[in-house]
């Protein structure tokens, strides 16, 4: 099934103009990069706090994810601290950080190796 999914987005990207933000069912996208989702354009630009546990471990705290990003839509743009799980009023509806992950690859992850899921409830 991810299989499936990771071909169609890959299509998606593939018939797009150069310049243009995915339009990505998900929200999926990274520091960066613009994505749509449901009416609004999200750029993460950067991680303010990523005070996660690691892995399998123990914490007495689960710690959190403040990202910040510019997103617009319209004629409107503003920036944003998003933190991960938690709704922000925008225009009219909530923009949440749905996911933080890092992105599997070989050595060691950088800031720019993750990858930020988006929801936008509400709009037109």
């Amino acid at each position: 099934m991810k299989t499936i999914l990771s071909l169609a987005a890959l299509s998606l990207l593939a018939a797009m103009p150069a310049g243009a933000a995915p339009r990505l069912p998900d929200g999926l996208a990274r520091l960066g990069k613009a994505v749509h989702v449901d009416g609004v354009t999200v750029r993460p630009e950067r991680v303010i706090e990523d005070s996660r546990c690691p892995a399998n471990a123990n914490c007495v705290w689960a710690g959190r994810v403040v990202l910040r990003a510019n997103v617009s839509g319209g004629r409107w743009k503003r920036s944003f601290d998003l933190v991960l799980g938690k709704p922000v009023q925008v225009a009219d509806g909530a923009l949440t950080l749905v996911s933080v992950a890092p992105v599997k690859r070989i050595g060691a992850i950088k800031p720019r190796d993750y990858r930020f899921t988006f929801r936008f409830d509400g709009g037109l």
